[in-house]
């Protein structure tokens, strides 16, 4: 008899701490929400590209006679890089004279009616077509740079023979550009002239000055993206084409709710976001659509009214709809 009330006295205590334990409510800390100004800053990725980028090359074959640079110097607009062979240019130029002393004769010939008209156009056509011949030759022969920038690339040495390939190439530099892809919801928010922060990864967190110097006019129906061109000035010539940078670009400013990072509940096995929201004693699951990550808060796009209470601790133990115990 004593062992069955020993019993029976402590299965009256566990059912009356399950008891006890069903009737605790869980204790939580909320915090009220509100809305505030939040600038929209939006960051994209991009490689840098020279402003232009000329290929030197003659438009027929022949030999290189001398080449006046190497890669990394800088050249102004103008400057005689690579000489050709002339011997071709010296046959031009010494038919071009005798076609020119010739037609000099002809000339007064025709002014005194010692030839026909027709034998005055035939030989002055003639003329034109040499002289044209010859200035083409001369440009194909020394070949100057049509830009200010910076030699980047070399395929040939003096003595060899152009058959295809660019000899040399230069790169405008000051300025360089960037291309990104920005999605079409803010199409109408980007302008040209608009100032944007640039950093490149080579040189950490130092920043850059850029302007937007082009909007394309279309969409990729693809990616739903258009294409913006940011320029920097470069005067220092710093950033070099082919580094790797990110550009800040500011959209201005919404009216959003920031909450705490430690309020939003990620459901495992999708991506949606929740928060609990604390009402009359209850808490409610609420599904939130997420922004930027602000300092420690969450930008958030819908989901949690102006002024409402959210949970930021003692999420673990919550359920949708219970009663919670606040803690202050």
């Amino acid at each position: 008899f004593i062992l069955l009330a020993v019993i029976g006295l402590q299965a009256c205590n566990r059912t009356k701490n399950d008891e006890n334990q069903k009737n605790t409510k869980p204790k939580v800390r909320v915090e009220q929400v509100y809305k505030q100004e939040v600038e929209q800053l939006y960051e994209y990725t991009a490689t840098v590209q020279a402003e232009a980028v000329n290929n030197i090359a003659p438009t027929i074959p022949g030999r290189i006679d001398k080449i006046f640079v190497e890669v990394g110097d800088n050249v102004p607009k103008g400057k005689l890089l690579i000489q050709m062979d002339e011997n071709n240019l010296l046959q031009a130029k010494s038919r071009l004279e005798n076609l020119e002393a010739t037609f000099k004769r002809l000339d007064e010939l025709y002014k005194v009616g010692g030839i026909s008209k027709s034998d005055w156009d035939a030989q002055k056509t003639n003329l034109d077509v040499a002289r044209t011949a010859y200035e083409d030759l001369k440009k194909n022969t020394q070949l100057h740079s049509p830009i200010s920038g910076v030699v980047s690339m070399r395929n040939y040495d003096a003595g060899d023979i152009y058959a295809g390939n660019p000899i040399l190439q230069v790169q405008q530099i000051k300025p360089v550009k960037l291309l990104i892809h920005v999605s079409e919801n803010m199409y109408t928010k980007v302008t040209k002239g608009m100032d944007v922060k640039v950093k490149v990864d080579v040189y950490g967190d130092e920043e850059f000055k850029g302007k937007v110097s082009l909007v394309y006019p279309t969409i990729d129906p693809r990616t739903h993206t258009f294409a913006v061109e940011i320029t920097i000035q470069n005067s220092d010539a710093k950033i070099r084409p082919g580094m790797y940078a990110r550009v800040t670009v500011n959209m201005g400013s919404e009216n959003r709710i920031l909450v705490p990072d430690g309020a939003i509940v990620k459901q495992q096995g999708s991506g949606e976001r929740y928060v609990y929201v604390y009402k009359d004693g209850k808490v409610s699951y609420n599904r939130v659509v997420i922004g930027k990550i602000i300092d420690k808060s969450y930008e958030l796009i819908s989901g949690v009214e102006n002024g409402d209470f959210v949970v930021t601790s003692g999420i673990s133990r919550l359920n949708n709809g219970i009663e919670v115990e606040l803690v202050k």
